[in-house]
């Protein structure tokens, strides 16, 4: 019952309108390029604990950015760089980037592929993880109206460390603990193979 639960909440259109604010990517590469120093020109960062945004939906980015401000999303470098944000900023911003080209990512550790494809396609019914492209899409694209993000090419480290921050609620902005749900009955060798898989993503 409690996989079908996860199944049910995984279905629904979730996520506050982010993006209300039409985004201006022209005037957002301008404003981006604060964000240059982590996250490059162009928003595929070099540094895997720095996360790519290029490609990434606009309204993810721009709810992210907005909880980085209000403090929902903890993170003092992001919210040293977000407090200043107006909600125009912010939509230009995300328009910016998710207007760039995602480069391709790559595993840290080719061994885990196999079982990263397996939970990421399928899931584990016997510890009620459910599969990862049922919200984020077979090749991570993500669901832009519904908020849910792009996950392919993402950096290995980057990914693992959500996934741990959701498992332990460090993170806790993912609405109805959505991930969270997902998190807590992952093993940490589930949570190492799906980031590797996701890096291969395209």
């Amino acid at each position: 019952m409690k996989y079908k639960f996860l199944i049910a909440v995984f279905s629904l259109v979730m996520g506050v309108n982010a993006s209300a604010v039409a985004g201006d990517a022209a005037a957002g590469e301008g404003k981006a390029a604060a964000c240059a120093a982590c996250h490059m020109p162009d928003g595929n960062s070099v540094v895997p604990e720095f996360p790519k945004l290029a490609g990434q939906h606009e309204g993810y980015l721009v709810k992210q950015m907005a909880e980085f401000k209000s403090m929902k999303r903890k993170n003092d470098i992001m919210f040293g760089m977000a407090a200043a944000l107006s909600e125009e900023d912010m939509a230009d911003i995300g328009a910016y980037f998710a207007k760039q080209t995602a480069a391709p990512g790559a595993a840290t550790d080719e061994s885990k592929l196999a079982l990263g494809k397996a939970i990421y396609e399928g899931g584990n019914m016997g510890t009620h993880v459910p599969a990862c492209m049922g919200c984020h899409g077979p090749n991570g694209a993500g669901n832009a109206p519904a908020n849910y993000p792009a996950l392919a090419g993402q950096h290995v480290q980057y990914t693992l460390a959500q996934l741990k921050s959701f498992q332990t609620g460090a993170r806790d902005n993912d609405p109805n603990k959505m991930m969270r749900l997902v998190a807590e009955h992952m093993s940490d060798a589930e949570m190492e193979a799906v980031a590797n898989y996701i890096a291969t993503l395209k």
